[in-house]
């Protein structure tokens, strides 16, 4: 009995060193496993390895026991590796997603002083970026993070020592015909990922595909490739496992088989063996069903597929039209139309990609109006006739600096938003970055009037409050001729007058969010006016809200305006791009109305409508020393965002689009 007890667990668990520096090992399942487990990581009765639970920002770390040694002794190369494991993740909510998983290696046994949420429980803010880290990974992430430049909130990415991808691209697979397929890595069923790294090449493989994909064959074409030697980052000894954290939104996160190699090929995993659903399990086939039955129904299938060819040609663009829709008639599109506009919604054509949405450039045949159609998977839990009548309502807004949304089109579960197209991009593509084109001062100015004249028109002018509640540079597009638009209408809410505009969710970018919206969730007026505020400071500076000084401190850009201020020498803190061509008066006057609309206290803070008479010198603007302004006065907000202990590691992004119902 004994003897056939080592027997099953040799074959459940395989692990052979030899001395020509091979290692290898696979679970499937980890019931006999010896794992090193730190943070939420367990391992359940099933056999599952489990990296996280429901509980709210935690991390869950799984490393194998022991270190293994990866470099050559001869050469000092790192050895070619090979691992695939099977994962899934299954977020608390079914529309909306937490953080990610990661395969690490590291020079230590689990990552001590690292954080949950958008850290990945892989880094913290000290250390991140360090080039000591000696710290390689793949990313499976399922939030976006702008602070690390993420490409969309589902995303694999090649890590080393940072969270700022040295190569990333949209989850998902090639299938038999070379052609992309997508995958959603937090819907729950499980996936399986090969990485291997080639020390000849020096080239870092990593594919994707799904479980019912992947137990029959591999892909034969990555999902992501990257070229770089892997010999400086990772030591002699290193350990291998994963990562997770959760953050806002919980998550779990299982691992259901794992299999690694140094110098070779790691083993297949035994899908049989794998626990978790039993849909997962081979099926095995019996000859009569694989071998006769698609002789005798071929000549069925062949009649079938003509008919079925021409059906879908003839349906594809049909359009269910209920009886609600038919008063929004002037403002719903054909998806004909659009889908012959965008040139069937081909890559070429797409301007970006967001959490809610991808947008793509279109020209409507009929009117050859060049238009922005942003394609929206509409899961909110309001009901889809509540939305239209909100979409049609923004639609209604007329105002030359607010991007105009012509109207909408509903295609089964999927709405697409029609909006003028804006040439010259967005405002932040001309502040940061070394951009090629750089806006002068008068061009600076007229977009700043521009902005607050929209915000004016929204707050007082239009029949219905509407409160924009994210104002920042990259929401502000430019029209052919460098005229500002304010866009993103997915985080507005419409009031009626006087009603109290109250939300349950915090919407907006850290930055940017005024001191009393985080303190009671409750947009205003007023907060519109405090990212206002950020917002001119952000334009005349060139520098945004916070941003981070050496590697270790980060920059409160009103604390610089206001320490300039008191100095005496307000126009210190400008862009120095902007040389010596400006009009020193309306650079003073920007500045200080900046620091005046960044006041802690709402009632403390000029309406839009003073900001443009202001702006336009139609009032004189006040002493701002008679106002007993101060440094706590103007930084409240970013301190509450840093010491509240509910929020010390959310992404600096954390809108949530009333068009999208979440990311």
């Amino acid at each position: 009995m004994f003897i056939k007890l080592v027997f099953m667990l040799f074959f459940h668990v395989t692990l052979v060193a030899s001395i020509d520096n091979s290692f290898i090992y696979k679970y499937n399942g980890f019931q006999s496993s010896n794992l090193y487990l730190d943070g939420t990581a367990e391992l359940a009765s099933t056999g599952l390895l489990r990296l996280t639970n429901d509980t709210k920002q935690e991390k869950g770390q799984a490393f194998y026991p022991n270190p293994i040694v990866f470099k050559n002794t001869s050469s000092g190369s790192v050895s070619s590796f090979s691992t695939t494991f099977v994962f899934s993740i299954k977020s608390s909510y079914p529309t909306l997603s937490g953080h990610g998983i990661v395969f690490v290696i590291s020079p230590t046994k689990g990552l001590p002083n690292s954080l949950p949420s958008q850290y990945l429980g892989l880094f913290n803010q000290s250390n991140i970026g360090n080039g000591g880290n000696h710290v390689f990974g793949v990313e499976l992430d399922t939030l976006l993070s702008s602070e690390f430049d993420d490409i969309n909130d589902n995303h694999v990415g090649i890590d080393i020592n940072d969270l700022k991808s040295a190569n990333s691209t949209p989850a998902g697979y090639y299938d038999e015909y070379n052609r992309f397929r997508d995958l959603s890595l937090s819907s729950g069923y499980p996936m399986q990922v090969w990485i291997e790294y080639d020390r000849v090449k020096k080239k870092i493989d990593v594919t994707l595909a799904p479980f019912s994909v992947g137990f029959s064959h591999k892909p034969t074409q990555p999902t992501l490739s990257l070229t770089k030697d892997l010999s400086p980052i990772l030591n002699n000894r290193m350990y291998v496992g994963f990562s997770s954290s959760t953050g806002f939104i919980a998550a779990s996160h299982y691992i259901h088989g794992w299999s690694f190699m140094v110098n070779g090929q790691s083993q297949n995993l035994e899908i049989s063996d794998l626990p978790g659903e039993r849909v997962f399990a081979e099926k095995k086939k019996s000859k009569f069903l694989t071998v006769r039955l698609p002789l005798i129904l071929l000549s069925l299938v062949f009649i079938i597929t003509l008919g079925v060819m021409y059906y879908i040609k003839l349906k594809k663009f049909v359009e269910v039209l209920e009886d609600w829709e038919h008063e929004y008639g002037p403002h719903r599109f054909k998806f004909k139309d659009l889908y012959s506009a965008t040139k069937g919604f081909r890559e070429k054509g797409l301007l970006g990609v967001g959490g809610f949405g991808r947008v793509y450039k279109g020209v409507i045949p009929s009117s050859k109006l060049e238009v922005a159609v942003k394609r929206v998977s509409n899961e909110s839990k309001q009901g889809m006739r509540e939305f239209v009548s909100e979409i049609v309502s923004i639609g209604r807004l007329r105002h030359r600096n607010l991007v105009q949304l012509h109207g909408y089109c509903r295609r089964k579960s999927e709405l697409l938003l029609v909006y003028d197209y804006m040439p010259n991009g967005s405002l932040d593509n001309y502040l940061y970055n070394e951009p090629k084109v750089r806006l002068n001062w008068i061009q600076r100015f007229r977009i700043i009037k521009g902005v607050a004249s929209g915000l004016v028109y929204l707050h007082e002018e239009w029949e219905k409050v509407v409160i924009h509640r994210d104002i920042k540079a990259s929401n502000v597009l430019l029209d052919s001729e460098f005229n500002a638009r304010l866009g993103d209408f997915g985080l507005s809410r419409l009031y009626d007058h006087g009603a109290d505009p109250h939300t349950t969710h915090l919407v907006g970018t850290f930055g940017y969010l005024a001191p009393d919206h985080i303190r009671t969730g409750k947009a205003t007026k007023f907060s519109d006016v405090f990212s206002f505020g950020a917002f001119l400071l952000e334009v005349v500076c060139g520098r945004r809200p916070i941003g981070r000084v050496g590697e270790y401190e980060s920059l409160i850009l009103v604390d610089c305006v206001f320490e300039c201020w008191k100095r005496g020498d307000i126009l210190e803190a400008k862009d120095v791009n902007l040389g010596t061509d400006y009009v020193s008066e309306e650079v003073e006057l920007v500045l200080k109305l900046g620091l005046l609309c960044s006041h802690s206290e709402p009632l403390a803070r000029p309406s839009m409508r003073q900001v443009v008479q202001y702006l336009e010198t139609d009032i004189p603007f006040p002493d701002l020393s008679s106002l007993s302004l101060s440094t706590f006065g103007l930084t409240f907000g970013y301190q509450e965002c840093v010491e509240d202990k509910t929020m010390p590691y959310t992404s600096v992004s954390i809108a949530e689009s009333v068009l999208s119902g979440g990311r």
